[in-house]
């Protein structure tokens, strides 16, 4: 447990705290779900752009992992209290070749452009964030925040500099590389092993150039030896917008008690996941792995498709998931196995430090949490364990909101505009 002593201290601030006023005295889940509706809730890293492009799928309906296995839509933001996020820019890692990369740049671009569609389509609900201040003026419109970011940065090719122009489309958290090592730098689970024993010299631009540009720096998904160095190389502090603890749980995805010290040292953030395999021990199944495989690959092929042949292939792909899971049961961690990497890092590194990346539409989900309406069962565990309000606020937004906004004071100054008739006349 944090402290007892604290959930009585929780009651205090509650009152004290002109946000929160007006809370009704109740049951502990009708208190803290009251609690959370009035606080401001990002989450770190969103995948559901992986859905946007789906012919049919509507950000403003009502779905459900049962039936289309996805996590996050409008309704449930409502039910789960989400204000929004980092809507993400996943671009799956291929081959280092010239073709390659320019499919990577092109399919990250059609990407980004979903977002801002999706938000184009639906202003009344959403609207795209780019600093701290927007978020909040956002929030008070009761419209859902949507940030960008990049996961997997392999889409710059071999031209960094092209993080330029994702950030004049909105980007402003960017990581590296994701499952296998790229040009940047090397990943945490590259089953081939070390390629740059840490960032590339490409990958110390990208470090330089976010800096530059204000981007915040993610080192979710990279080895030991990147996030060491990107720590010391940035002049800001950095990210880990999905991770977990390896201290709780041993996986290489994880970061240790001594990194996650650093980490804060340095006034970065730990943003906690819900992936299956990063909470609890899953053994290989080669038999399962090849039958989810083809099932994927039959949902990477819908883009193609009517609405109608769609929404049936995406139904056929979750009942064969389902009966998959039924099959070949694995280990599947609980809500309380997430929580336990959240109050580790918490009593690590203490609640400025922390926050949610749950991994929504990217592998996340455990039972008791599948989905972001369950969202404020987190601020109810919380309470429970004694937290103040004002800690659950830096928890749910504060702490990366503060990152964000030393990050962008710490940019580059603009160059001053050209004189008159610079360019001739």
């Amino acid at each position: 447990m944090i402290s007892r002593r604290l959930f009585v201290a929780s009651s205090a601030a509650m009152a004290a705290t002109p946000a929160l006023a007006g809370v009704h005295k109740s049951g502990p889940l009708e208190r803290a779900r009251e609690v959370h509706d009035r606080l401001l809730c990002l989450d770190t890293h969103l995948d559901t752009p992986a859905n946007f492009a789906r012919p049919g799928w509507d950000m403003m309906e009502r779905h459900s992992v049962a039936t289309d296995l996805s996590q996050v839509d409008y309704p449930r933001m409502v039910d789960g209290g989400l204000d929004g996020g980092f809507f993400a820019i996943y671009t799956p890692q291929g081959p280092l070749t010239p073709d390659g990369l320019m499919a990577a740049r092109d399919y990250a671009l059609v990407r980004a452009a979903a977002i801002r569609e999706m938000v184009a389509r639906n202003g009344r609900y959403f609207e795209l964030a780019f600093t701290p201040a927007d978020a909040r003026r956002i929030a008070a419109t009761k419209k859902r925040v949507v940030f960008q970011s990049i996961e997997n940065s392999y889409p710059l090719a071999n031209d960094v500099s092209l993080l330029r122009s994702f950030y004049a489309l909105g980007v402003r958290m960017a990581g590296p590389v994701h499952f296998q090592n790229n040009q940047l730098g090397d990943s945490a689970t590259d089953p081939k092993g070390r390629t740059w024993n840490g960032l590339s010299p490409m990958g110390h631009d990208f470090v330089s150039l976010a800096n530059e540009l204000g981007i915040i720096l993610d080192a979710s998904h990279s080895s030991d030896d990147v996030f060491d160095q990107m720590v010391a190389q940035s002049k800001v502090p950095i990210i880990l917008s999905h991770s977990g603890c390896r201290a709780v749980h041993d996986h290489p995805r994880n970061i240790d008690d001594d990194r996650l010290k650093k980490l804060a040292a340095t006034g970065g953030v730990i943003q906690i996941n819900s992936f299956n395999s990063y909470l609890v021990t899953v053994p290989p199944n080669p038999e399962r792995e090849k039958l989810q495989g083809a099932v994927f690959a039959k949902l990477r092929g819908l883009y193609s498709l009517s609405p109608i042949e769609a929404k049936r292939a995406v139904s056929e792909a979750a009942r064969e998931m389902n009966a998959l899971n039924t099959r070949f049961p694995v280990p599947r961690a609980t809500f309380e196995d997430f929580m336990a990497h959240m109050l580790h890092a918490l009593k690590l590194v203490g609640p400025e430090h922390v926050g949610v990346g749950a991994d929504w539409d990217g592998g996340g989900g455990v039972t008791g949490m599948e989905d972001c309406a369950s969202n404020w069962k987190i601020t109810a565990r919380l309470l429970q364990e004694g937290l103040r309000i004002d800690d659950i606020q830096k928890i749910w937004s504060g702490n990366v909101l503060r990152l964000m906004q030393t990050v962008q004071d710490g940019r580059a100054p603009a160059p001053p505009p050209p004189p008159p008739n610079a360019g001739g006349e």
